[in-house]
């Protein structure tokens, strides 16, 4: 029996944040946003370990550093499509998962933010790597409470 068999699947996620669309995705492809919520509860991502380059082939990476013990988490990914204001599509080829991001104005000015992910390694789906990535976006809705539009 192969032991290295890895199960792959997908994850959704919606979301819906007290800010515009334009304001949320700006958030998702400028540093200077990403560096105050990009990362579970526990974690930091230093401007300097963001690198994003938004357009089809650019790069998508970030080094999360472990507030506890300095451990640093790096990731990789490859934009695949960029449609402004609407989606974000990127790639993490050390992974194989693809992320596709929808951002959807609301009439009453919020934006909902649907997130789909596939190939997504088993670990990344279990329960406390949910409760992270949910956390991470609890971040996000309260930074973007505290910037104006």
């Amino acid at each position: 029996m192969n032991d290295d068999t890895q199960t792959l699947g997908e994850l959704n996620i919606t979301r819906v944040f007290d800010a515009p669309r334009d304001l949320v995705f700006r958030c998702m492809i400028e540093p200077e946003h990403l560096t105050h919520f990009w990362g579970p509860v526990g974690v930091s991502t230093p401007i300097d370990n963001i690198t994003i380059d938004p357009r089809p082939g650019g790069v998508f990476e970030t080094i999360m550093v472990n507030d506890a013990d300095g451990v640093e988490y790096p990731s990789r990914g490859v934009f695949v499509e960029i449609l402004e204001p609407e989606r974000l599509v990127w790639s993490e080829p050390d992974v194989g998962m693809t992320t596709t991001t929808t951002f959807v104005q609301l009439d009453d000015g919020r934006t909902e933010v649907h997130i789909h992910q596939t190939n997504v390694p088993e670990m990344y789906l279990a329960p406390e790597a949910k409760a992270g990535f949910e956390s991470s976006l609890d971040r996000f809705a309260a930074y973007l409470a505290t910037i104006d539009a």
